[in-house]
């Protein structure tokens, strides 16, 4: 015999709460919360750690314990994520359907291209470093592992990894531009010989 049991039945089943909630709300409270950092451990504490630290054995337990430890820290986070509700609140009354429709075509349009094209950007930033010119490969070169060239300079451009990746069986016989590709930028580091002139 198998039995699921859903989280939020979990929940309920250890605390004998019921949470609802209205359509919607935990989306924006989660959104609210991961902006204005509320649950952040400066402000309710490191949960893994403290509760490795609770010697108790019930939810009754585990709540009296943590209020005794951090007594403001649920108002607290609170608090950060009502501010944050509240801001959004504004936000929203000043999104009209243009607004919306400048996103998605920013979403769908702009960010796809930089998504799949930012070796041109790393090459056009290189490139206005340096004040060089700079163009995309051909095929015929890029058959022989060069995405680019800055001023007569071919380049390679490859993620961080690959120089972890070394004893691959590719040789290219070309600088070459490693990035890092994070969340909000594209790290670059190279080293090209002949640009500086």
């Amino acid at each position: 015999m198998k039995i699921k049991i859903p989280n939020a039945e979990v929940q309920e089943l250890l605390s004998g709460k019921k949470y609802s909630y209205l359509k919607y709300a935990t989306q924006i409270m989660n959104l609210a919360n991961h902006n204005a950092q509320g649950t952040r451990a400066r402000v309710v504490g490191q949960m893994s750690d403290l509760i490795q630290q609770f010697e108790g054995a019930t939810l009754a337990d585990w709540e009296k314990w943590y209020l005794d430890s951090y007594p403001k820290a649920i108002d607290d986070a609170s608090d950060k994520v009502w501010e944050m509700v509240k801001a959004f609140q504004e936000s929203i009354k000043e999104i009209d359907r243009e607004t919306v429709r400048q996103w998605v075509e920013e979403l769908v349009i702009v960010k796809t291209f930089a998504g799949l094209k930012f070796q041109q950007a790393i090459l056009k930033a290189v490139a206005l470093k340096y004040n060089k010119e700079y163009r995309l490969a051909t095929p015929a070169e890029e058959s022989k592992g060069i995405d680019g060239v800055i001023g007569d300079i071919t380049v390679s451009i490859k993620p961080i990894t690959y120089k972890t990746k070394r004893g691959l069986n590719e040789v290219i016989d070309v600088p070459i531009i490693f990035y890092d590709k994070r969340k909000n930028e594209i790290v670059i580091e190279f080293d090209l010989p002949g640009l500086e002139g």
